[in-house]
């Protein structure tokens, strides 16, 4: 039998374009004729290879490697804030999105490649014959690709921007690796990368699997904390930057372990939100920290309101607003006693965004509002305009060194005499100095919230401070003027 590599070289060879055939037969033979399984089916959408084809043709890359001594690469490739262009467009329009993500992801490629639709914004490479192997070649690929698919895509006659994250592995950084392996791997490179924010590139290193590994064991350890209730809301006193007087306080979650050793939000926050509990948290401390501020009135203690941060993943939840007037009706509370505060970042869509329109319905509900980390963002103005901001909460950023910083004091002028003219509140965040909360008080702004006022603490210690603050007083010094 004559092998099919052979007979349909025979064939080509009769043909007038015999010495392009010739010129190809060496390459046809050391890849073999075709490795790519038969295709049944694919994705309706884009028309892309499935998963189950992408890892059968990754296999094969894999096999032929080991025998010539080159590198297969997979990529895996995520197009950024798709739930937002969802929001924003439509499916129609995502369905176009997609479809021309897969034609340029294609026209990118050589014709040996394969790619595939995973789920979602989700694609995937497979990248073989690799020479020399390594990351830098991998790297270069995936810089090239990420290049290629974030450009505008032109749906309904309208160019609507676009990025991708990249997450990238090499079989040579994967020893014994089969298609699932590295797959999972460059998934976990597009994750790692991830955290730093959009249009991300990593590449999946020996070190990152023992970081991972270590990230998911601090997940599970989280989740069975927040079930078992020792996740809870710690709280910050906000005073009137004048008087001294408390006016409200910031729940912020704590994870206090046994010996008083402290888990930072920075390492726990992000391990509930992989394990996708970022909502069961913001509902734990909701109803934790309306249960404090019920408490507090039943004592008698005049505490105002307690502010909550609530994550996207909060906002985007339908009933949000209804199971937040459950709670406070549970607890006799009226809805101005509680304070959302949200980060200027979060609000940055447009106007019909779940994101406003959950707060929207939370401000109609009575509840108060409070622009988190203002400054800092770059939708300022707009989120004032049309969301119903009760208070301008300013980012640390401007209140360090405000009682020396010339510079400081203009900027900080700036902002109070905007939030004045627009009949908002301010607080000032961040304040940690006596010579801060003067210059602060003289310059107008309403409140302050800082380590030089008091620092987080659980709830039986805020009621011992709420308690004894009466006898306590702010530094007010002789003369209060405003500057600006």
């Amino acid at each position: 039998m004559v092998p099919i590599v052979t007979l349909s070289a025979w064939m080509v060879f009769q043909q007038p374009g015999f010495l392009i055939a010739a010129f190809l037969l060496p390459a046809l033979l050391a890849v073999g004729f075709d490795r790519r399984p038969a295709i049944t089916s694919g994705d309706q959408i884009t028309g892309l290879d499935l998963q189950e084809t992408l890892l059968a043709v990754t296999d094969e890359e894999l096999r032929q490697a080991a025998r010539s001594g080159s590198d297969t690469t997979v990529l895996v490739i995520e197009i950024d804030g798709f739930k937002r262009l969802e929001e924003r467009l439509g499916r129609p329009a995502l369905d176009d999105i997609l479809r021309s993500t897969a034609r340029r992801l294609l026209s990118s490629v050589r014709d040996l490649d394969t790619c595939a639709r995973l789920e979602g914004p989700t694609f995937a490479v497979v990248i073989g014959g690799v020479m020399p192997p390594g990351r830098a070649e991998a790297r270069d690929l995936a810089r090239r690709l990420q290049e290629a698919l974030s450009r505008p895509v032109e749906v309904e006659m309208s160019p609507v921007p676009l990025t991708v994250s990249v997450g990238y592995a090499c079989a040579s950084d994967v020893p014994g690796a089969t298609g699932a392996a590295l797959l999972q791997s460059a998934r976990l490179a597009l994750i790692h990368g991830q955290r730093a924010g959009p249009s991300a590139l990593a590449g999946f290193g020996p070190e990152m699997r023992s970081r991972v590994a270590r990230r998911g064991a601090l997940a599970r350890q989280a989740a069975r904390a927040l079930e078992a209730g020792e996740i809870l809301p710690w709280f910050q006193p906000q005073v009137s930057a004048t008087s001294g007087r408390l006016v409200g306080v910031e729940a912020l979650a704590r994870w206090p372990r046994a010996g008083g050793r402290m888990v930072p939000p920075a390492a726990f926050l992000p391990a509930l939100e992989e394990a996708g509990l970022t909502a069961a948290l913001g509902r734990h401390i909701l109803f934790k920290s309306a249960e404090a501020l019920s408490d507090w009135r039943e004592k008698g203690l005049q505490v105002g309101h307690v502010g909550l941060n609530l994550a996207p993943a909060d906002l985007t939840e339908p009933d949000l607003a209804e199971r937040v007037a459950t709670t406070l009706r549970r607890l006799d509370l009226p809805p101005e006693a509680l304070c959302i505060e949200v980060l200027e970042t979060v609000v940055a869509g447009q106007a019909e965004d779940t994101v406003v329109a959950t707060l929207k319905d939370l401000a109609r509900l009575g509840c108060r509002l409070d622009l988190d980390d203002f400054g800092t963002g770059h939708a300022a103005i707009t989120s004032i305009r049309h969301l119903p901001v009760h208070r301008l909460k300013i980012d640390r950023s401007f209140i360090t060194g405000v009682d020396r910083d010339p510079d400081q004091q203009r900027m900080l002028s700036a902002i109070l005499i905007m939030a004045e003219r627009l009949g908002l509140e301010t607080l000032a965040e961040g304040v940690e100095t006596e010579g801060e909360i003067r210059r602060l008080a003289e310059m107008g702004c309403g409140a302050l919230q800082g380590f030089a006022i008091a620092r987080p603490m659980p709830f039986d210690q805020a009621t011992d401070w709420i308690a004894a603050r009466p006898a306590l007083a702010a530094p007010r010094p002789e003369g209060i003027r405003r500057i600006g």
